[in-house]
């Protein structure tokens, strides 16, 4: 089972995202439509869906966060033809951080801010079969400037079955902001593969809610487990959402709470809806309790 989910907040547009992004990759679908009726956005509409095998969640949830390239997408492409497919589909409408090009880390390589602010890092792999097709690409930059090895190291302390991959690290004078250490790192969290890197001209912008990641846990032992150790930042805790250290936002949710938005009687769904609005920390008795009536 997937541990960890990535979660894309857009405006209006979250399920004509998911629709488009499906249709770029192999194994991918939608897996569910739902509603969350009366949040402070009003009726939101959620979507979950699977690219290359990755499960995401999205929300259409007002335009209150947007994103940035803090948090990106890295495709590894097995062919020439397939970064460039995928950079042509990806770039319309598009702006350009990287042009599609040879570069010393990879003979091919773009990087794109799609039509919807998401940004994707397409490159081409020997390997391709040797890692995710999709993994979630953690860029420091700003005050979080130098913190890429840190956060490794906080993240696999927390995380059960999380390893610590290959490192790279900036030579000498070649990031020009010299807090930067990390140019690139893996790591793993159980399924999730991840990349870490420092920013080497610092950056202007951080992590928001715009990109978030769902812990699914089992039981409350473990959302007590991952909200003591995550949440760093009190005024952020909300529905079960968070922010750790580094500025990083985190949703920490029953795995069967989806299930509930995505399948329940709208009565269900409701008395749900409006207990875990008045939440932070998520309780699951209280939402069974809601769920039941």
């Amino acid at each position: 089972m997937q541990k960890i989910v990535p979660h894309l907040w857009f405006d209006k547009e979250a399920v004509e995202a998911a629709h488009w992004y499906t249709s770029l990759f192999e194994n991918s679908a939608i897996i569910g439509l739902a509603t969350i009726p009366g949040t402070p956005s009003g009726d939101a509409e959620t979507v979950d869906f699977q690219l290359a095998n990755l499960r995401f969640s999205a929300i259409s949830a007002g335009p209150y966060f947007r994103f940035n390239p803090s948090v990106s997408l890295m495709v590894s492409c097995g062919t020439l033809q397939e970064v460039s497919r995928l950079y042509t589909e990806l770039s319309v409408d598009s702006s350009v951080l990287m042009p599609l090009g040879e570069y010393p880390f990879s003979q091919r390589y773009g990087w794109v801010q799609d039509r919807y602010g998401l940004t994707w890092q397409l490159i081409l792999v020997d390997k391709v079969d040797e890692q995710n097709k999709i993994r979630p690409n953690l860029l420091f930059a700003g005050p979080a400037c130098g913190m890429a090895v840190d956060a490794i190291d906080y993240y696999i302390s927390i995380f059960d079955s999380s390893t610590k991959g290959y490192i790279s690290h900036y030579s000498e004078g070649e990031a020009r902001d010299k807090r930067a250490q990390v140019n690139y790192a893996e790591f793993s969290i159980g399924e999730n593969q991840f990349i870490a890197m420092d920013h080497g001209l610092g950056g202007d912008f951080t992590f928001n809610e715009a990109f978030s990641f769902v812990v699914l846990c089992d039981d409350q032992a473990e959302i007590d487990k991952y909200w003591d150790k995550l949440s760093f930042v009190p005024e952020a805790e909300q529905c079960g959402w968070l922010k750790d250290k580094f500025g990083v936002s985190w949703q920490i949710v029953p795995i069967n709470l989806r299930k509930v938005l995505m399948h329940g009687t709208k009565e269900e769904v409701k008395r749900v809806t409006d207990a875990f609005l008045k939440m932070k920390k998520l309780d699951m008795a209280a939402i069974e309790t809601a769920r039941l009536g």
